[in-house]
C-alpha cells in the first residue's frame, strides 16, 4: 500500500469491505426470500430499485448531512441502520421494504466514505486510494455475491445444523423458512463486525462553514453544485462515464443471473457464483490501472468502454458457462480499468469545485438515478418477456455508442497519449 496514503485507511477499507460484503450477500438472501414468497422473476430487480431509490431521492440533503457531522460517526450510524433492515426482514418484513430500508442506510454512507477518502487523500494517491477502495467495493461483491448464493445453496439449507439452530430462532409469521433466517443472522453478524471495525477510523479533521438548512435552500444549492461539475470539462465527462456504468453495470448484475438461469440452465447459486466472475476481473484491471495511470492520464482509459460493449454483446451468445467465464472475467477487468480511473477525476475535480460531501453526493445522485432507470427499463422489458439475451446486447452497444461519442468529441486533444504507453512506463 503507497505511503501517501493516511493512518486508519485500511481500516476504512476494512469497514466499508464487511458492510458492502453484507449488503450483496444480502441481496442474493433477500431474492430467495422473494422466491419463497412465489415473486414472478421480474422483482428481483426491484429489490436494487427499492435499495437505490433513497440514493437520489435524499441526495440534496445527504451532502450536506455529511459535511455537517463527523464522517466516521455518520459511517456507524448508517451501518446500524443497515443491519436494522436485515434484523427487519428476519422478522417477517417484506424483502422490498427490508431492502429499502437498507438503501436508505446505505445512501449516507457513502458521501460519508467517499467524502472522508477525498479529504485524507493527497491528489497525488488518489487514483491509487481509489484503486485500493474500489478494488475492495467490487471484491465485496465478489465475495458477497458468492457468500449470498453458498447460504442459499441446497447443501447448506438441507444441513441438519442449519435446520436445528433455524428451528430454535423465533420469528413472526410470514418470514422465510428457518434456514434461510440463519443465513439472514450470519449476514447481520457482518454488519456488527463492521461497525467494530469503524471505531478505529482516523477523522480527516475537516470541517466546513455552516450552511443553511433549510430544505428549500437546500435543494436550490444542490442544483447548483450539480450543474457547476456537470459544465466543468473533467468534472462532466467523468460524471457522464461514470453515470452510464453504474446503470449498465446494475442491469448487467440482474441479467447474468437471469442469463445464467435461464439460457445456461444453472441454479441460483451457481449462477451468483457465475456473477461473481465479472468482479474478479473488476478486481484485476482496478489494481492494475491503479497502480500504473496517473490522475492526469485518467482519460486515457475512454477506449476500453467500446471493447467492453462489443464483449457484453458478445457474450450472451456463447453456448455453455464454460465459456462465459473468460468473457465475463474480461468484461469485468476492461470495467475495473474504466472505472478507477474515472471515479478518480470526478472526486478530485468535485473536492476542487465543491465540498467532498457535496461532490459525492451529485456523484450519487446522477450514478444511482441511472441505475434506476437502468433497472426499471430491465424489470419493464423482462415483464414483457423480451428475451435476456437482446437485453443484454443492447445495453453493450448502449455503452460502446456512448464511449464512442465522447472519443469523437475529444478527437485531436493536446497532450493525449495511448493506455499502454501509461501502463508500461518505468518511472
Amino acid at each position: 500500500m503507497s505511503r501517501q496514503l493516511p493512518r486508519g485507511f485500511g481500516w476504512l477499507m476494512a469497514t466499508q469491505f464487511l458492510s458492502s460484503l453484507a449488503d450483496n450477500a444480502l441481496l442474493i438472501v433477500a431474492i430467495a426470500h422473494l422466491h419463497h414468497l412465489g415473486a414472478p422473476l421480474w422483482w428481483a430487480p426491484l429489490l436494487k430499485f427499492a435499495f437505490t431509490l433513497s440514493y437520489v431521492l435524499l441526495a440534496p440533503f445527504i451532502g450536506a448531512l455529511a459535511d455537517a457531522v463527523c464522517k466516521r460517526s455518520l459511517m456507524a450510524w448508517m451501518n446500524a441502520l443497515k443491519l436494522l433492515g436485515a434484523l427487519a426482514l428476519l422478522y417477517g418484513m417484506h424483502p422490498m421494504l427490508a431492502f429499502a430500508l437498507v438503501g436508505l442506510g446505505a445512501s449516507a454512507y457513502a458521501p460519508a466514505k467517499y467524502g472522508l477518502l477525498t479529504e485524507s487523500v493527497p491528489p497525488a494517491a488518489l487514483v491509487a486510494a481509489n484503486g485500493w477502495i474500489e478494488s475492495t467495493v467490487v471484491l465485496s461483491v465478489l465475495l458477497g455475491t458468492v457468500l449470498g448464493g453458498g447460504l442459499i445453496s441446497p447443501l447448506w439449507l438441507g444441513s441438519g445444523t442449519v435446520g436445528w439452530a433455524g428451528a430454535l430462532w423465533p420469528v413472526a409469521a410470514g418470514a422465510s423458512s428457518p434456514a434461510l433466517n440463519v443465513s439472514l443472522l450470519l449476514v447481520i453478524s457482518l454488519y456488527a463486525l463492521s461497525s467494530l471495525c469503524n471505531l478505529r477510523i482516523v477523522p480527516s479533521g475537516k470541517s466546513y462553514p455552516v450552511r443553511d438548512r433549510a430544505p428549500l435552500r437546500m435543494l436550490a444549492d444542490f442544483r447548483r453544485a450539480n450543474a457547476t461539475l456537470w459544465r466543468d470539462r473533467s468534472g462532466g465527462l467523468s460524471l457522464a462515464v461514470t453515470t452510464t456504468f453504474w446503470g449498465i453495470g446494475a442491469m448487467l448484475q440482474f441479467a447474468v443471473l437471469h442469463w445464467a438461469v435461464q439460457v445456461l440452465g444453472l441454479s441460483l447459486d451457481r449462477a451468483a457464483y457465475l456473477q461473481g466472475i465479472v468482479a474478479v476481473g473488476v478486481v484485476a484491471g482496478a489494481v492494475l490501472v491503479a497502480s500504473r495511470l496517473r490522475l492526469r492520464h485518467a482519460t486515457s482509459v475512454l477506449p476500453l468502454g467500446l471493447v467492453m460493449g462489443g464483449l457484453m454483446a458478445l457474450t450472451v451468445w456463447v453456448p455453455d458457462w464454460t465459456w462465459s467465464v473468460p468473457s465475463l472475467l474480461m468484461v469485468g477487468a476492461l470495467g475495473g480499468m474504466l472505472v478507477v480511473p474515472m471515479n478518480a477525476l470526478l472526486q478530485h475535480r468535485g473536492h476542487r469545485l465543491l465540498t467532498a460531501g457535496q461532490s459525492i453526493a451529485v456523484q450519487g445522485f446522477n450514478e444511482n438515478l441511472s441505475v434506476l432507470l437502468m433497472l426499471g427499463l430491465y424489470a419493464g422489458l423482462i415483464a414483457l418477456q423480451v428475451p435476456v439475451q437482446i437485453v443484454m446486447g443492447l445495453a453493450g452497444l448502449g455503452l460502446a455508442a456512448f464511449i464512442g461519442r465522447n472519443l469523437w468529441q475529444r478527437r485531436g486533444a493536446p497532450g493525449r497519449r495511448s493506455l499502454l504507453g501509461h501502463l508500461l512506463r518505468r518511472d
